[in-house]
C-alpha cells in the first residue's frame, strides 16, 4: 500500500458513545493516552499487556482494569470497541479470539482512533524521527499553562502533570504523530511540525527514501489553509506541502523562526526567539540540552502563530519541567550528575552528548542500550560515530523488544566501529559493579529499552559514595 493511500477507517459511533473499550497492549505510551481519553469520556476501559510497569500501575489507580496474562475470559462481555497496538505479535491469543468470534465488533489500530479524533478537532500534529515527544509536550504545556486550552496525546510523560494525556473542553488537540507503521498518515493536521526525516524503522519502510516519502505524504495531510512548521534545511524541503510554511532553526538567522542571544544561567538556558518580525525575549528553559532549545523554538512558533501573548509564553516556558526520560536528572549536585534519556537513534545520541557538554565541562561517561536488532544492523556505523563524541562508552546488550535475534547482529557491531579508546560491553550486573568501583562524576544512561530500570540502582550507588566520603 502506498503512503498516500493509507486506509482510514470510519467509526460506527460517535467517540463519546463507546461505553466499553478494550485495549490489547494497553501499557504502551500511545495506547495508554487513548485509554485515558476514553476514560475521560465516561467509558469503562480495560486491557491486556505483557508486563506490569509503573505506567500500568498508574492506569489501574485511575480505575482501568488490566491483566498481564492473555486470557479471553477477562475481555469484558459488553465490549463495543477493541483497540490494538501494531507492536502486538501476530499470534496474539486475544487479538485472534476477538477477530474470529465477534464479526461485528470494531477492532482497530491506535492510529485509526487518533485519525477519528483529528476529524473532530483543530489539530497540532508533531512528527519527526526525533524531537517529536519533547516538542508535542512543550506545545501542549504552553497551551495548557497559558489558558489557551488543548487535549494532549503525548508519547512521553510530561513531568508537570505526570501524564501523557489531558482533556479540555476546547476543540484543540496536540498529537504526537508516530511514523511507525505509517500511523501518522491517518491524521488530519491543521498545524503539522516536522522535526527530521532521518532513516528509521527500516523494517517497515525498507529504504531511507521511503521514510522521506512518508513525511512528504504526512505534510500532504495538512488541511487547506493549514500551516507546516519544519526544521530548516531538511533534505527534501521543496517537496514538503502546505499552504503556509515556516522553517525553524536553533540559531540560523536565515530561518523564519530561530533562537539568539543564548546564555547559560544557573543550569538554565536564557535566550530570545525571532518569529518572523516579532521577538519573544528573555525565555528561560530549565531543562538541559541545546536540542531542547531548538525544540522550544518550534513549540513557541506554534504558540505565537496561534496568537498567544508573549508574557504568557514566557511564563509557560519558565515553568516547563520536561518529559520523563528526556534529559531527565536523577542526580544533580557537586559530586555527581546522573542523566537519563530515551535517545535511541544516532542523531538523538549526538544531540544528547552535545547538550550535556554545553552544560558540564567534565569527563562524560555514556551507557547506551541499543534498541532492536534491525535498527542496530541498519545504523551501527552512525551509532559508533555519535558515541565517539563521549569520553567513555559502555554498551549493554541489544534490547530486542518485538524482534527475534538476527544472526551476527549484537552490540559488538557498534563497538567495533568506534574509534574511542575507552569503550566496552557489559551486562547489567557488571555495569552496576563497575559504577560502584569507578564512581563516574558525569554519567548518562540512554536507550529505549529497559535501561531505565537501572537508574534507581545507579542513583543509590552514587549517593552511597557521597555518604561514605
Amino acid at each position: 500500500m502506498s503512503q498516500s493511500t493509507q486506509h482510514i477507517s470510519t467509526p460506527a459511533k460517535r467517540l463519546q458513545d463507546y461505553r466499553q473499550v478494550y485495549f490489547i497492549g494497553i501499557g504502551g505510551i500511545g495506547m495508554s493516552a487513548l485509554a485515558r481519553f476514553f476514560k475521560s469520556k465516561g467509558a469503562a476501559v480495560a486491557g491486556y499487556d505483557r508486563h506490569p510497569t509503573p505506567l500500568t500501575a498508574q492506569l489501574e489507580k485511575e480505575g482501568i482494569q488490566i491483566h498481564f496474562t492473555e486470557n479471553i475470559d477477562l475481555i469484558p462481555a459488553k465490549t463495543d470497541l477493541v483497540i490494538y497496538t501494531p507492536a502486538i505479535p501476530k499470534d496474539s491469543v486475544e487479538l485472534k479470539y476477538v477477530r474470529d468470534t465477534f464479526k461485528e465488533l470494531e477492532i482497530v489500530k491506535r492510529s485509526d482512533v487518533l485519525g477519528w479524533i483529528t476529524e473532530q478537532t483543530y489539530n497540532i500534529c508533531v512528527g519527526g524521527s526525533h524531537g517529536k515527544t519533547s516538542i508535542s509536550a512543550m506545545t501542549a504545556h504552553i497551551l495548557r499553562h497559558t489558558g489557551y486550552g488543548c487535549n494532549s496525546f503525548l508519547g512521553g510523560i510530561a513531568v508537570n502533570y505526570n501524564s501523557n494525556f489531558w482533556a479540555n473542553e476546547r476543540g484543540v488537540s496536540v498529537i504526537e504523530a508516530d511514523e511507525y507503521d505509517r500511523s501518522f498518515l491517518k491524521l488530519s493536521p491543521d498545524i503539522a511540525v516536522v522535526t527530521a526525516m532521518d532513516a528509521d524503522h527500516l523494517d517497515i519502510y525498507g529504504t531511507a527514501e521511503e521514510v522521506e516519502n512518508a513525511y512528504i505524504a504526512f505534510t500532504q495531510k495538512i488541511k487547506p489553509g493549514g500551516l507546516l512548521i519544519s526544521k530548516y534545511g531538511l533534505k527534501r524541503d521543496p517537496e514538503l506541502t502546505a499552504d503556509n510554511h515556516l522553517r525553524y532553526s536553533r540559531f540560523d538567522s536565515t530561518a523564519d523562526v530561530y533562537a539568539f542571544n543564548l546564555s547559560v544561567d544557573k543550569g538554565s538556558y536564557v535566550f530570545n526567539i525571532q518569529f518572523k518580525d516579532q521577538v519573544i525575549s528573555e525565555l528561560r528553559l530549565s531543562i538541559g540540552g541545546l536540542h531542547n532549545v531548538e525544540n522550544m523554538v518550534a513549540a513557541v512558533a506554534v504558540a505565537t502563530y496561534l496568537g498567544i501573548k508573549e508574557d504568557k509564553i514566557r511564563a509557560a516556558v519558565a515553568d516547563f519541567k520536561g518529559v520523563k526520560r528526556r534529559f531527565e536528572y536523577y542526580l544533580k549536585d557537586d559530586a555527581h550528575i546522573l542523566i537519563d534519556d530515551y535517545a535511541h537513534h544516532p542523531e538523538e545520541i549526538a544531540a544528547l552528548i552535545e547538550g550535556v557538554r554545553s552544560l558540564y565541562p567534565k569527563k562524560l561517561t555514556v551507557v547506551f542500550q541499543p534498541h532492536l536488532y534491525s535498527r542496530t544492523n541498519d545504523l551501527a556505523k552512525q551509532f559508533a560515530q555519535a558515541l565517539d563524541k563521549a569520553d567513555e562508552v559502555i554498551l549493554l546488550p541489544i534490547y530486542p523488544a518485538r524482534e527475534l535475534p538476527i544472526e551476527g547482529v549484537s552490540s559488538e557491531l557498534i563497538l567495533n566501529g568506534m574509534h574511542l579508546e575507552q569503550k566496552r560491553i557489559l551486562e547489567k550486573d557488571a555495569l552496576l559493579s563497575t559504577i560502584e568501583k569507578e564512581n563516574p562524576e558525569l554519567l548518562v544512561l540512554c536507550g529505549a529499552g529497559d535501561i531505565a530500570e537501572l537508574l534507581k540502582p545507579v542513583q543509590h550507588i552514587l549517593e552511597q559514595k557521597v555518604n561514605i566520603n
